[in-house]
């Protein structure tokens, strides 16, 4: 019965792909930028597309005005585990002076193409698992436990007014495994991913005349100093797990082929992106305040304790110079073998064609909210096309994929198949 099921699933997914592109291009005709997290209109349009699977149990969160996150939970035929969707409704902002060649908002379908912004990061992947969660409502004498989909705002800006939120006030927000279909591609299961520490450093000095520096002090001096301290993070030591290493290294030719030479590197080292820097008035003035700030990036086996008593031990004897970490987040892995990874792989496999890489992923995600509470998590989402940029796009075929995984992968998790 489970294989004449699973088959039936595959069906319906293909049938229901102009379904798909239509919630996708619902999801995306409204705006939901972050800066400001806004999803106040974007949650109205998926709760009106929750209610639409009968028996369904929907809260609405809104921990700070229109910061708007879903909780929908759909029950099996009996008692028994329970499957997490993970989603996040924010996007980027649209930035509508970029050189876009369609209306951002308007979800133009050409070419086998699906355009908008966040159709990838992560409006498509929500409809797949939204689609997902509809199929296997229908069936539900099929399968014991609870199919429970998280909607989050607030994901942009890491998620503690979203997913975090959810977390720590939702029992039901928390489940035995989570499957996550932000931005990535069908072809690499992300089991894991870099943690992040943001950090500002701040130089002070004194003021003269250009021509007169030896009466003056030059913050911009100070904070270069000090830059190239932080620079010298991604020389810490440290020991990553053998798991992971492996992993790495199994996956490098598939991975990489999508994500870019060099990823793997990327993926088992810190590394530390000056992002801005602001000081000065006049070019013929000494500087008496300069800042910088920085996105670091740690790989599983560091801690951002230990990058913290480095910056303090580097940094602190400086004269006329301070840091802070403004936001900080821990590396993550749920192991390769574990049961949501092997079968999302080997179900992505099946749907493909062809064995997937198994991975790390260098970007951030809110599974950071879901390994650590100790939910195990993949992320399997959509390749990302000009992801933030004018003509955001995603592939149909690949949305049609992406549902197909998601809904197997459910199927099998629920059902011991």
């Amino acid at each position: 019965m489970s294989i004449e099921l699973r088959n039936e699933l595959v069906r319906r997914v293909e049938a229901a792909r102009e379904r798909l592109i239509a919630t996708t291009q619902r999801l995306v005709a409204i705006a939901s930028p972050n800066p400001p997290s806004d999803t106040f209109e974007v949650a109205a349009v998926a709760e009106e597309l929750l209610r639409a699977i009968p028996g369904i149990e929907i809260e609405r969160i809104e921990p700070a005005p229109r910061v708007v996150s879903l909780v929908a939970r759909i029950r099996g035929k009996g008692p028994g585990r329970r499957l997490i969707f993970n989603g996040h409704l924010d996007t980027f902002p649209l930035l509508e002076n970029l050189a876009w060649t369609v209306p951002p908002l308007s979800g133009v379908l050409k070419d086998g193409k699906l355009y908008g912004r966040g159709v990838c990061d992560m409006k498509g992947g929500i409809a797949c698992s939204l689609l997902a969660a509809t199929l296997l409502a229908q069936h539900r004498d099929s399968w014991s436990g609870e199919i429970v989909l998280t909607l989050a705002g607030d994901e942009e800006n890491m998620g503690s007014l979203g997913t975090g939120y959810m977390m720590e006030h939702i029992a039901h927000a928390r489940g035995d495994a989570n499957i996550c279909g932000d931005v990535g591609s069908p072809r690499v299961v992300r089991f894991g991913e870099k943690g992040l520490m943001w950090v500002e450093v701040e130089a002070t000095g004194s003021p003269a005349h250009g021509a007169h520096v030896h009466r003056g002090t030059n913050a911009i001096d100070r904070l270069r100093v000090a830059l190239d301290r932080l620079k010298d993070l991604e020389d810490v030591p440290f020991q990553a797990p053998p798991v992971v290493t492996a992993a790495i290294a199994k996956a490098k030719a598939i991975s990489e082929s999508l994500s870019g030479a060099g990823e793997s590197e990327t993926l088992q080292r810190v590394t530390v992106n000056i992002g801005t820097i602001e000081g000065g008035t006049s070019p013929n003035l000494v500087p008496t305040h300069a800042i910088a700030r920085a996105d670091i990036r740690l790989p599983v086996g560091i801690t951002t304790d230990v990058l913290v008593a480095r910056l303090d031990e580097w940094l602190g004897p400086l004269e006329g110079v301070t840091w802070r970490a403004i936001r900080r987040f821990e590396p993550s892995f749920t192991p390769p073998d574990d049961e949501i990874v092997v079968r999302t792989a080997r179900v992505a496999h099946e749907v493909l064609g062809e064995a997937p890489a198994v991975n790390m992923r260098v970007g951030g995600s809110d599974s950071r909210w879901y390994r650590p509470a100790g939910v195990p998590t993949v992320v399997l989402g959509l390749t990302p096309f000009n992801m933030g940029g004018p003509d955001e796009y995603v592939l149909i075929d690949e949305l049609v994929a992406v549902a197909k995984i998601h809904t197997l992968t459910a199927f099998d998790f629920l059902t011991g198949g």
